[in-house]
């Protein structure tokens, strides 16, 4: 409990800070939202806490809980998050990044899309300067590939599919990525079949179905969940594409059998 922080040091606070940090993350990823939530805001009072000048987290939490809100569509509670860390600070090239990149996908929700890709420049000119030593060691995972997925989001949030589909597809090609970018993959077959690509989501699905025990990311089988669905109802949809439907959906009621509510999303009505 908080009062067993007392007399910690602030080394021992920053550890715990970060545990907390991983822990919201991993239940955000896990659709596990109001525990996430409450460990993620534990993590910001445990980070403030930190001697001026320390390493910390906070910015990370932040970003999380920007992106979090934008998840769970409320664009203007994310936004009121990364405009208010971009607002009068001195970021590191790579933390402003970020978070042009969080104000970039409320704004796309938003229907400001003007706004969002001044945000998505302003992103991918800092990232082209490169690494630099003020970037805290936590943004290591924000790269080039990472910002082409969530550009890619954002342009299919604002009606170009085509170019989405393009941005998501260089996302998902990298080789060493981490696990969550599956989610990429997953919200690329989705935008395929919205658009009736069934031939592009066929083939983007057979890569897929395998690999779902493996897929960690309950927004990712979240958003294969949706593209199934979305073949089912589609219009003249080639039998091939009906099969590989078929396989994913009976592969995620294999990987909803647990009665953990993450997977309440992906369970069929």
């Amino acid at each position: 409990g908080r009062p067993a922080l007392r007399g910690t040091s602030a080394a021992e606070r920053a550890a715990l800070t970060e545990l907390l940090q991983v822990c919201a993350w991993i239940l955000f990823d896990a659709e596990r939202h109001r525990i996430s939530r409450q460990l993620s805001h534990r993590a910001l009072a445990l980070a403030r806490t930190l001697p001026e000048g320390a390493p910390s987290v906070e910015l990370l939490v932040l970003s999380v809980l920007s992106l979090q809100e934008e998840h769970l569509g409320r664009p203007a509670a994310s936004l009121r998050i990364s405009s208010s860390v971009l607002a009068g600070r001195d970021l590191p090239a790579r933390v402003a990044a970020v978070f042009h990149v969080r104000e970039a996908r409320a704004r796309a929700r938003l229907g400001q899309g003007r706004r969002a890709l001044r945000s998505l420049a302003t992103a991918r000119e800092l990232l082209a300067d490169g690494p630099s030593p003020r970037d805290p060691s936590w943004t290591w995972w924000f790269d080039r590939s990472e910002l082409d997925g969530h550009h890619g989001l954002a342009l299919a949030d604002l009606g170009d599919p085509d170019t989405a589909a393009a941005l998501l597809h260089e996302a998902t090609a990298a080789g060493d990525a981490p696990a969550y970018r599956s989610l990429f993959s997953a919200e690329l077959a989705c935008l395929l079949a919205r658009a009736g690509a069934w031939r592009e989501t066929d083939a983007r699905l057979s890569g897929l179905v395998e690999s779902i025990p493996e897929i960690g990311s309950v927004r990712a089988l979240g958003a294969l969940a949706r593209t199934a669905r979305t073949i089912e109802r589609g219009p003249r949809v080639p039998r091939g594409l009906r099969d590989t439907a078929g396989c994913l959906t009976a592969a995620l009621r294999a990987q909803a059998g647990a009665t953990h509510p993450a997977f309440r999303r992906i369970r069929r009505p």
